[in-house]
This record gives structure tokens, sequence and C-alpha cells, in this order.
């Protein structure tokens, strides 16, 4: 239950805030919101983290359904350990998130702009989050 929480909260926090950017910021521009350090940029995200590997589409689209049948295994697997639960369902959350614009878009909708840091989304925040907690729960483990 913990799992489906998480992945359906994050998701659609993920989802909910890419249309609402989209629909609300033109495309390649910034809305400052403090400035000099952060703001919010409709792009459009051909390739992977920091936009590598641009135009793979369909090796994403693989990648992604691979890694989330290998996270919903490792969930079943480890439902009682809570720090995994979460961790894996953050991650889970992100990978569908992101998969979800490719497969509806050929893209993913990046808009979390630090300026320091290529710009982002809330699925690449939760992947993020989930793999350092994930990397947490490991080191703790007795």
């Amino acid at each position: 239950m913990l799992s489906f929480i998480v992945v359906f909260v994050t998701l659609a926090f993920d989802q909910i805030s890419k249309y609402l950017i989209s629909a609300k910021i033109e495309l390649n521009s910034t809305l400052p919101i403090v400035k000099g350090i952060f703001g919010l940029s409709l792009v459009h995200n051909r390739g992977a983290a920091f936009g590598i590997f641009k135009n793979q589409l369909y090796l994403f689209i693989i990648t992604s359904i691979v890694a989330i049948v290998l996270i919903y295994f490792a969930l079943k697997d480890n439902r009682n350990n809570k720090r995994y639960v979460v961790s894996l369902s953050l991650i889970l959350a992100g990978a569908l998130g992101n998969l979800i614009d490719r497969i509806r878009f050929g893209f993913v909708i990046d808009f979390l702009n630090f300026y320091i840091w290529p710009v982002f989304n809330v699925a690449d925040s939760a992947i993020t989050v989930g793999a350092v907690l994930l990397g947490w729960a490991i080191l703790r483990q007795k």
C-alpha cells in the first residue's frame, strides 16, 4: 500500500506539473522565480540525463520498461523494508513519469531550472532522491 501511495502521488505531481508548465510557458522560454538562481523553463528533452544520447527514443522506452519491471520485482521482494519500498517507489514513479512523456510526445518535458544545472523535472528529482535513499538503505543494512 505504501508503494502505491508513493508512486501515485509522485506520478500525479509529475504529470500535473508538466501539464501546467506546458500550458503556461512557451517552449524554450524562462519565467524567473528567484533572480539569478531559479526559474521555470519549458524544455523538450529528447535525450537522457543532461541531454545525452539525443533522439534515441526507442532505446529509452525499452530501458525504462526493463527498469520498471526490475523495480516491480525488487519491490515485491522487499515489501517489508520501508526504506527500500519508499526509495524504489520514488525511482519507479520517476521512470513511469518520463516513460509516459516519451510515449505520448517523443520527448520528456523538463522545467525546473537552477541555471547552474541542466533543466529537469519532478520525475528526475524522484529518481535522484530515490537513488540516494536506496544507497542509504543499502549502507544501513545490517
